[in-house]
Formats: C-alpha cells, structure tokens, sequence
C-alpha cells in the first residue's frame, strides 16, 4: 500500500512503480494507492492487518511518504468560464485554508472546538512548552531515542555530491517567553503560529504481516507486537480537532480495553486545541501525551505522519516493557481515525 496525499509528477504510477522499486523489479508486487489525507498511515495499516486476517496474504508493506514543502500549482479546465478561463488551485495551501464542503480554514476549525471546551492561549501555549521539552528528550544521548526507529538517507544531487538526511530540520524552538507575545493568527482564536504544526517532507514504511512472519523477521524475538483495533469518525462541520476523540472510543470499545488500560497515547495534534480537547473530553493528563515529540513540533507531511507517531508510540512502548498504547489524530474533512496496539516483551 503507498500512501501519498500531495500530487507530484508521474503521480499516475507511483504506486505500482513504488513496488517495482522497493523489489528491484524481482518481484511481480503488486501496489494500491491510499489517500485518506492526515490518516493515511492508519488506513495503510489497517487495510494490511484486516487482509492478512481475512488471509488474502501473508505479509503487506504500507510505504507513506508526501513532499509538502513545495507543491504543485494545478490548472483546470473549465469550458464554462469566460473565454475558456481556467481554473487554478494550490494543492496545499488552498486546502489548507478552505474546506470546500465548510468554507473554513484548519485553524479555524480548532479555534471553534477551543470555544466549545473554553481553551485559552495560555493553555495552547503551555501545551506547545511540553511538546518541545518532550521533542528535546528524543534528541539526549546522541538521538538514542529517534535512533530507535529513524534511518538515514541518502541523496544523489549529482555526480559528485550526495546529501545525507538523517535527523529533523526545520524546528523551532517552543519557549514559553516567546510564545506569551506571539498573537493568534485568527481574530478570537487561541492559536499562533508558535502552537501549530508546519509543512513538511517525510516517508515511513510499516511491515504488517502474521505472528509467525514477525518473528521470523523481527530484530527482537522478545518482542511482539499486535495491532488490536481501528476507529474511524467523522464530527459536525467545522470542529476538526475533535474527531480523534470519537475514533479513540471506537478504536478503545472494538480493543476491549479503556483509556485507563492504555500505558501511553500518542496523538497527531497540528493544533495544540487537539491535545487539550482529547484531555479535557477523555479525562487525561494532557501533559503526559506525546512523549519523544509529536508533529507539532517536527512537522506534518501528511501521509506519512501518522506513521511516524505509530513508530514513535511503538518504541515507546517497548521500552516501558510493553502494554497498550493509542495512537489517534484528525483529518482534513472533520474526520478522525486511532488505533489501539498490544506490546508484550518477554
């Protein structure tokens, strides 16, 4: 499954091309485009772990990546207008600031769910202090923690000059003096841009396969993991941020456990609204999400970026010796999804 949300050229093939590519063309692998916006990871994985249950096969690769630094500038046709006037779209950020079926930018649906649980700036600020403080612990001891999970690239300009691409760029520091003076970016709203997510590039890849297959291939055979559940939800027009907590029922109710049995939750939170009405609704420390850094602080590229929470989720989990963990996060059209995973170290 390849998972992209931003058109890029030759976008036509990229599944199937994607597939050649990750086997050298050896194998006949076939490929399936997703694209379910900010969820696109979870619907990925999902759709791996619900067809290996149902044994069309054993083992399923979902790839995710996205490039929303710089991306394309659309023309359509449009036979109607004057003259043959065509249309024209910027495929992120004309999204970005106008859902079609609401006529609201993002930050505003956050604003509006801020008014409904009465969040201020001054919480949206303290939330966006800790998610930094949590982003600067995956970095101590030389980058232990996103060593865990995070691989180094390389990239051929030319000839002569290959880029390695190993850690984050592009963070800015959250400093709570800082923060205090910056305004919202909406009138009435809580949120600057000092307490929100940014455009970026990123890719994950997630192996999904059956119990036998992950031992065969796992690096740590006292390890198991399980995927348990899945929600999915949409919310009335306009309030965005607030569909992860509907999912996270779902996702819970279909695990058979509670929020009180989940050891850690790890959200994808483009909006500090997302992590304070998750805690406020749900009745969780909202302090205690998101350890190791969340995409508010390293920034959302889309498709992948709920993989990178699941990976993050995943190792956390391992290291406190396993349990449950959520992982949820909102999505362009008032829509949500989470996922509910078992880690059993022995």
């Amino acid at each position: 499954y390849y998972g992209m949300t931003v058109a890029q050229n030759r976008m036509f093939y990229s599944h199937n091309w994607a597939a050649a590519m990750l086997t050298d063309n050896q194998k006949l692998l076939p490929g399936l485009f997703v694209h379910q916006a900010c969820t696109t990871s979870t619907t990925c994985v999902h759709l791996c772990a619900v067809n290996i249950e149902a044994g069309i096969y054993e083992t399923g690769f979902a790839l995710m990546s996205d490039r929303l630094s710089n991306g394309p500038h659309l023309i359509w046709p449009n036979p109607m207008g004057p003259g043959g006037e065509v249309i024209s779209e910027n495929w992120n950020m004309d999204n970005f600031n106008d859902d079609p079926n609401v006529g609201l930018k993002m930050v505003q649906t956050g604003d509006n769910v801020a008014r409904e649980v009465g969040a201020t700036k001054e919480e949206a600020d303290a939330v966006a202090v800790r998610r930094y403080e949590q982003y600067l612990d995956a970095l101590k001891n030389d980058r232990a923690f996103q060593k865990r999970y995070m691989m180094p690239v390389e990239v051929q300009v030319s000839k002569k000059q290959v880029l390695v691409v190993d850690q984050d760029e592009g963070i800015t520091p959250n400093v709570a003096a800082t923060l205090a003076k910056m305004k919202p970016v909406e009138p009435g709203g809580i949120h600057s841009f000092g307490v929100q997510t940014h455009p970026a590039d990123g890719n994950c890849g997630i192996i999904v396969t059956t119990r036998d297959k992950a031992k065969e291939l796992s690096a740590d055979k006292n390890v198991e993991i399980q995927i348990l559940s899945y929600g999915f939800a949409r919310v009335k027009k306009g309030f965005m941020p607030a569909a992860p907590v509907p999912a996270s029922q779902m996702a819970l109710a279909k695990a058979g456990i509670t929020l009180k049995d989940v050891k850690t939750v790890k959200t994808h939170n483009p909006f500090a609204i997302n992590d304070i009405n998750f805690a406020k609704v749900l009745g969780y420390d909202v302090m205690k999400m998101n350890n190791y850094g969340s995409p508010m602080i390293y920034g959302h590229p889309q498709g992948p970026t709920a993989g990178r929470g699941i990976a993050e989720l995943l190792e956390e989990m391992v290291m406190l010796g396993g349990g449950y963990g959520l992982w949820c996060g909102c999505a362009a059209g008032d829509t949500g999804a989470a996922m509910v995973f078992k880690v059993t170290c022995k």
